[in-house]
């Protein structure tokens, strides 16, 4: 890997990082990588050949660690792999570029100014004051900016979703578009219908682990799981109470499986059955037949026997 030479003696140098650096790729980078960027970086100031495993032995990491460090950086363009090794892109370059390509273009100020209301341009003077400690780098103004068209939040949803990616610790553009783009395909625009979509997550959230529990599982319900639980509670309406039954149907059957609880859910539904007192009267039905069957049953078997020793009779003596 060759890099760059600058003249300066190593006593007397030193290595420059670009402030862009820390607001746009301090927070997604990991330790290992921005321990390899920096020595990249120190490195591009002298001509020197190295290898990944140079890195591994120098910095006392994994050769696979600094695999997948050198993997980031060229996902986010700082490293660009030439025939003959690779070479740092300019930070500050790039960041340029991204303010001023065609149909994204807006300055800090821009943006604010071409908000549709003046509750936006504070709302994103909140979120740098509030996660960015004043210092939001500009391409986020253009982010924010479009995020607004894109998805049409109010200015309210725009912040939760700032708040929601700082609490998850996870304060970087894929997180925030990805969650933002699981808020929109649930249809949220306002605050309000945000705080019913975190109520129904938080009832969801709930109702999985009372039945995990219930069914004493010490794992994680699969996500196949997790969508039965949603047919159960809100395509067919059931309560806990009537998945308890289910429940405690399957565990008495030694038969705790989810697609045997869906089977029993699905027929009662199918029935028309949504009550506790409707399907205890269906499932106490089921038990009188299956009793009159056994009986039925164990009648035929008697009389056949009782023919039998009749029969054998016949040919006493």
């Amino acid at each position: 890997m060759k890099l760059s030479q600058n003249d300066k003696s190593l006593l007397f140098s030193s290595t420059e990082i670009p402030d862009v650096f820390f607001t746009e790729y301090l927070p997604e980078a990991s330790g290992n990588s921005i321990k390899v960027y920096f020595y990249m970086l120190f490195l591009s100031k002298y001509n020197k050949e190295i290898k990944i495993n140079d890195l591994s032995k120098t910095l006392s990491l994994d050769f696979p660690d600094v695999q997948d460090a050198i993997k980031f950086w060229e996902d986010k363009g700082i490293l660009v792999k030439k025939t003959d090794g690779y070479t740092l892109a300019d930070i500050q370059e790039i960041e340029l570029l991204k303010l001023y390509t065609p149909k994204v273009t807006s300055s800090p100020e821009d943006a604010i100014k071409n908000s549709q209301s003046q509750a936006r341009a504070r709302v994103i003077e909140s979120i740098n004051a509030q996660f960015f400690s004043g210092v939001m780098s500009p391409s986020w103004y253009n982010d924010i900016d479009l995020w607004f068209n894109k998805y049409g939040f109010d200015e309210q949803v725009m912040l939760a979703l700032f708040n929601y990616a700082y609490d998850k610790r996870a304060l970087h553009r894929n997180y925030i578009q990805a969650t933002a783009d699981a808020w929109s395909k649930n249809n949220i625009k306002t605050f309000n219908e945000l705080d019913s979509y975190f109520e129904k997550q938080e009832k969801r959230t709930s109702i999985n682990s009372e039945i995990a529990k219930k069914l004493n599982l010490r794992r994680s319900l699969t996500s196949y799981e997790e969508e039965d639980i949603v047919k159960w509670t809100e395509n067919y309406g059931y309560p806990m109470e009537i998945i308890e039954i289910a429940l405690k149907k399957a565990s008495s059957n030694n038969k705790v499986r989810f697609d045997y609880i869906d089977t029993l859910l699905t027929d009662w539904h199918s029935k028309d059955l949504h009550s506790t007192d409707e399907i205890e009267t269906y499932l106490n039905s089921i038990k009188e037949k299956d009793k009159k069957k056994s009986q039925v049953e164990k009648t035929v078997f008697e009389y056949t026997q009782s023919t039998f020793d009749n029969l054998d009779s016949l040919y006493d003596n």
